[in-house]
């Protein structure tokens, strides 16, 4: 093969697709500016929305530094992997995969409660969202986190949802927890407790003992979630 045998301008096309594609390593490209741009940019966003959600809504109620940590390195990771991962041709799969393992997270030290649980999920599915939705408009990512932040919103105000606290109270007065004496129970459990409270619903009776337990709801003073009313009883 001689040189007039070279074609100019493939020779020229190869060139300038290698200079494009910049410096490459063991077949892999060392730094795409681009992709690597757009890497801070949606984690940054997607790290806003999480925080924004998990500081305001959540946390502002249950004050569970716990949770805080879990759901922020939960977000990060979902996302990471997700991001970097996206090329893998079963990605959709792969996300609702994930969806499907965290679903049915149960620590072994204590049962986490339905409210954490739907914040993970929550949390799970903005950063698989952010981490996925590469050929989606900014715009329409931008309006779907907006979404997700509103709903929480207004979920959490009060004025939607009046909030109302719950205990668990095992009750010695059996007598009083016949329908007939109704109000009796109740005005004893006000003047006991110091709440005020709203309802009172009769559960286990223990006639052995002569204890019963009622479940009283209340209006607490405050919105924040107290994480041991339903306890009944030491470890």
């Amino acid at each position: 093969m001689t040189q007039s045998d070279y074609d100019p301008q493939i020779v020229a096309e190869h060139a300038a697709a290698l200079a494009q594609k910049g410096l490459t390593f063991m077949g892999v490209e060392v730094f795409d500016p681009v992709n690597f741009w757009m890497l801070l940019l949606r984690f940054a966003f997607n790290l806003l929305v999480c925080w924004i959600i998990i500081q305001y809504f959540y946390y502002k109620k249950s004050r569970r530094k716990d949770y805080y940590f879990t759901f922020m390195a939960f977000s990060v990771t979902i996302f990471l992997l997700l991001f970097l991962l996206q090329s893998i041709p079963m990605q959709i799969g792969f996300a609702l995969g994930l969806f499907a393992i965290f679903g049915m997270i149960r620590y072994r030290t204590e049962t986490v409660q339905i409210r954490e649980m739907t914040y993970l999920f929550v949390i799970i599915g903005i950063s698989v969202i952010n981490g996925l939705a590469m050929d989606v408009p900014h715009f329409t990512v931008l309006a779907a986190n907006l979404l997700f932040i509103i709903i929480i919103w207004a979920l959490e105000s009060n004025k939607i949802l009046k909030h109302t606290s719950n205990k668990i109270v095992l009750y010695e007065k059996i007598a009083l927890i016949k329908p007939e004496r109704y109000d009796e129970l109740l005005a004893d459990l006000k003047e006991r407790t110091g709440l005020a409270i709203t309802k009172v619903e009769i559960g286990h009776i223990d006639f052995l003992r002569d204890v019963a337990y009622v479940k009283v709801y209340y209006k607490g003073n405050s919105n924040e979630i107290n994480t041991i009313d339903n306890i009944t009883r030491f470890s």
